[in-house]
């Protein structure tokens, strides 16, 4: 088996590095920032940082590429971003190892994000056209007037992204806006860059035009504000506080955003559960990514009937993961992202011990594995005196709750702030479908974790509360791209009357208006 540190030399050779962050719009004396890897603390790349002024080139350079792309239409963008598809899943594994190496998770985990750009790329490729076509609506009088809908780029897009899923959150929303027909300045995680680079110059080499898509790196509140104050549309990802402030930002300048916050997503076990299911649904869910994901489970709601049954085998199989910082398959969970994620996971742990809570497995570091790895955890009496009841934790641990039905799981579920994700497993489909509707979320799973609802790429994810504005997937992901503009056509006469003749013409069209109502038109 390979080991992660037989392969840094390898993998990050100077060449590469090099390689990758010519794509980074930043001056030649810019500011090199040093970025190491979770899985041993050792130095990955000195990436360079952009300005303010950087950004500003990044929008200006843009404008001009916009053109150029939106002649190309449909058909030859989406040839485009098809090529790109098949040049990632044949080269997946260069991919796979700066995702491994930047953000510290499994492989298995780190094929998730390859398998989620490739699910977007096909689907928007394929769908793009039919979802982009004018439509014709009625007009305000039959034969007389007609209407068209038609749907247009917004300009240049700004998407700002996190470090958790670099690949994945960058590059999918950027296929969604670039086959929408915009141009794209893309900021990914200053910490995450290189696998983000990588996607970019594979774009290139499948034939996207130079300037299309453009990458600038810095932290968010200088390059990140920098980016929402000069661009047409925002995408951001990432947590509530900042969000908002990103929201404010656009407000400011009269331009949209779409926001994909944090949560606090539950997993509810009903009665009538297959419990291997289960254990297999809740150890996925909580500790993918180590926890370190938007939609993963951190609250764990059972029915009291089988609680105490599920619990003996829940904990058995998490203290049976298999844990470790490799560039191989065969790990359940990697690492912690640093040393901020480990003392705000630790620090929730400890809180709620403080206060009462039971730790029925983990609650500890585990440097024995890496550095920043935290043992998969699972509390007991939780209560709402303790940070983790109501605060994300973004880490692999899992609180317990029992209830005594439906009615009190779908109360707890919904005794949030936020309102991303929740998961229902069941032996009772239609139970579990007509309890999805009455959950404050805006994904629901049946008896699989998020990857369900986060595989179905032609079904928009939503978010309610805390959890933000708008997601990505289905139609509403690539229209959230565009601007709606109506062009509506008078082909005879008017619709408005002469002074001497208003009030015939309000008494003819009334009865025009009432005969609509009749024939049931809309």
């Amino acid at each position: 088996m390979r080991s992660f540190v037989e392969e840094l030399g390898q993998v990050l050779d100077p060449a590469l590095i090099a390689h990758l962050t010519e794509g980074i719009v930043a001056d030649e004396a810019a500011e090199l920032r040093s970025v190491h890897t979770p899985l041993s603390g050792e130095l990955l790349a000195r990436v360079p940082q952009s300005t303010v002024s950087d950004v500003a080139l990044a929008v200006q350079q843009a404008r001009p590429a916009l053109r150029v792309w939106k002649s190309l239409g449909h058909k030859r963008r989406a040839a485009v971003v098809l090529g790109f598809h098949d040049k990632l899943l044949a080269r997946r594994d260069e991919v796979l190892d700066l995702i491994q190496l930047e953000t510290g998770k499994t492989r298995a985990n780190a094929f998730e994000e390859v398998a989620e750009v490739a699910n977007v790329a096909r689907f928007y490729a394929r769908s793009a056209a039919a979802l982009l076509a004018p439509r014709r609506v009625r007009g305000a009088m039959p034969v007389l007037c007609t209407a068209t809908e038609q749907r247009l780029p917004r300009g240049v897009v700004g998407i700002i992204t996190p470090w958790n899923y670099p690949f994945a959150l960058s590059l999918g929303d950027a296929l969604a806006a670039l086959l929408a027909g915009n141009a794209v300045v893309l900021r990914p995680d200053p910490l995450t860059s290189l696998s983000v680079l990588w996607g970019v110059r594979l774009l290139v080499e499948a034939g996207l035009p130079q300037g299309v898509l453009q990458v600038v790196v810095g932290d968010g509140g200088v390059v990140g504000d920098a980016l929402v104050r000069r661009a047409d549309y925002v995408c951001f990802t990432g947590s509530t506080a900042v969000g908002r402030r990103v929201a404010k930002l656009a407000a400011e300048r009269m331009v949209g955003c779409s926001l994909e916050l944090g949560g606090k997503n539950a997993l509810y076990v009903r009665r009538d559960a297959d419990l291997d299911l289960a254990v297999d649904v809740a150890l996925r869910g909580a500790f993918a990514g180590a926890g370190q994901v938007c939609v993963h489970t951190e609250r764990l709601v059972l029915h009291a009937a089988i609680a105490e049954a599920f619990l003996a085998r829940l904990i058995p199989a998490v203290d049976d993961m298999r844990l470790g910082v490799a560039l191989d398959y065969g790990y359940d969970m990697g690492t912690l992202f640093g040393a901020d994620q480990m003392a705000r996971v630790d620090a929730h742990v400890r809180d709620a011990v403080r206060h009462g809570a039971a730790v029925l497995t983990g609650g500890h570091p585990r440097p024995d594995v890496g550095p920043w790895v935290y043992a998969p955890t699972v509390l007991d009496n939780v209560t709402a005196a303790m940070d983790v009841r109501d605060a994300e934790t973004f880490g692999p641990v899992l609180s317990v709750y029992r209830v005594a039905d439906d009615d009190a799981a779908v109360r707890l579920i919904n005794d949030s702030d936020y309102g991303l994700q929740a998961v229902i497993v069941s032996a009772d489909r239609c139970a579990a479908r007509a309890l999805a509707r009455r959950l404050r979320c805006g994904t629901v799973s049946i008896n699989e974790t998020f990857l369900a609802s986060w595989g179905a790429t032609g079904a928009a994810m939503g978010a309610r509360g805390e959890s933000g504005t708008g997601g990505r997937h289905g139609a509403d992901g690539l229209l959230r791209f565009t601007v709606v503009q109506s062009v509506a056509e008078q082909r005879a006469g008017s619709l408005a009357a002469a002074r001497d003749a208003q009030e015939k013409f309000a008494a003819l069209f009334s009865r025009g208006l009432s005969a609509l109502r009749h024939a049931r038109l809309r």
